[in-house]
């Protein structure tokens, strides 16, 4: 059954009964709010703080595009994955497989795979033969791991748990692997955050139900992006994270609590820093600007009490060469009107600290956005590491002995959208 137009006519209706105030009704408000944010502090502690002046601003898009690329070797890494398997025998399982692309491109780099099939079963029944090591494969082009998430540590969150566990192994163990080969004048892209959030916080978060924080996978994930940073720090090597979808509250809730500001009308920072960086009504969607802003530090970020700091270093057993606030996250925000999309982009503040450094990631972002609309070696990365609908079935498939879990709305609607 289709929606008639007496569907379409109450819809309509119940749409004009919502206030249709823009947020473009008030243009000053979000730039008023953005000069809170030269150092924004909350019960004692610094929540976020301007790195340098607080500004914001815009660059044309065709001459950032005609502008040389700063980097002559631009290296971006990404993973695919088969999303969480789940079987009526209890066992859950999740594959991932990581490649890093270039720009220029190196095939020999292209060449090399790290898969990481991670397992978990609430039981010690299962029996789950585990690699302890890499076995290669493809003429050591390749190499794969089986880990199993040790059985009782998770009663719920488990799909997440074994999603996260394959994800990051796979990613910070081919990082690893390959990064002495990167150009010592390269700069690297990571998909999305630098550090694993979601696992940290629980690594840190005291629950009966989610004890993943015992895992020997997990606190191996941690000291590996650990390594990566001290690696970049070390030799002052560019290394950014690119936030497609950034999700962070927390400023907004820290403009809430401080100024009791209950009529703010955003709920994610990123709405707040899309108004901040929107173009004025005469430019509008068809603007050929890039707007940004300054680079911020983070250093007491997410889940308020429970994670008292963005720093990586979590675990008094981690090695790490540079001090606590080194690992800490950094980030500018990049706003991009023509197609109204809001980047975050992040990078330790062991780096960022260095003001030159600042402003070459931040030219080099910029530029590789005007081009391609997202860095070209990022798309790459992604087009290298996507595990496509097909290959997802036979994964499953091989699976002979194990009967997957299905649900209703498996059957219903299958696996329609190629999302990985």
């Amino acid at each position: 059954m289709t929606l008639e137009p007496v569907h379409i006519k109450a819809i309509s209706s119940m749409v004009s009964r919502i206030d249709s105030l823009s947020e473009d009704d008030d243009p000053e408000k979000a730039p008023e709010l953005f000069e809170l944010l030269s150092e924004l502090e909350y019960d004692g502690k610094v929540v976020l703080k301007a790195l340098g002046k607080l500004f914001r601003a815009k660059v044309d898009i065709d001459c950032m595009s005609l502008a040389k690329d700063p980097f002559e070797k631009t290296y971006s890494c990404d993973s695919g994955s088969t999303n969480p398997i789940s079987f009526n025998s209890g066992l859950y399982v999740d594959l991932c497989h990581c490649s890093i692309a270039s720009t220029p491109t190196d095939i020999d780099l292209h060449s090399k795979w790290t898969m990481v099939m991670s397992t978990y079963s609430p039981g010690t029944g299962m029996f789950i033969d585990t690699t302890g090591g890499w076995d290669y494969f493809d003429e050591n082009e390749g190499r794969a791991s089986i880990v199993k998430i040790r059985p009782g540590l998770l009663k719920k969150r488990v799909d997440r748990m074994v999603h996260n566990i394959a994800l990051y192994l796979s990613e910070s163990e081919h990082i690893l692997w390959l990064m002495e080969k990167f150009d010592k004048d390269g700069f690297f892209i990571m998909d999305g955050p630098i550090y694993p959030k979601q696992l940290m916080y629980w690594m840190v978060v005291e629950s009966d139900e989610v004890q993943i924080r015992d895992d020997d996978n997990a606190k191996r994930i941690l000291q590996n992006y650990v390594d990566i940073m001290d690696h970049h720090i070390a030799n002052r090597r560019p290394l950014i994270g690119f936030v497609k979808n950034p999700e962070d509250m927390q400023t907004m809730i820290t403009l809430r609590k401080k100024y009791s500001m209950g009529d703010l009308p955003w709920l994610r920072d990123s709405q707040f820093f899309k108004n901040v960086l929107s173009p004025g009504k005469d430019e509008g969607k068809g603007s050929r600007w890039i707007t940004y802003t300054n680079w911020f530090l983070q250093p007491n970020q997410f889940y308020e009490n429970i994670m008292d700091s963005t720093s990586l270093v979590l675990d008094p057993d981690l090695n790490h060469e540079f001090p606590k606030e080194d690992y800490a996250i950094t980030f500018f925000m990049i706003f991009v009107p023509s197609i109204d999309v809001l980047f975050k982009i992040e990078s330790p503040y062991g780096i960022t600290k260095d003001e030159q450094m600042r402003d070459l990631i931040t030219r080099k972002v910029l530029h590789d956005i005007a081009v391609n609309g997202i860095p070209i070696t990022l798309s790459k990365a992604d087009s290298l590491a996507k595990i496509r609908i097909p290959e997802k079935k036979l994964i499953k498939g091989m699976f002979k002995g194990q009967k997957i879990d299905t649900i209703y709305n498996d059957v219903r609607w299958g696996e329609s959208i190629d999302d990985q």
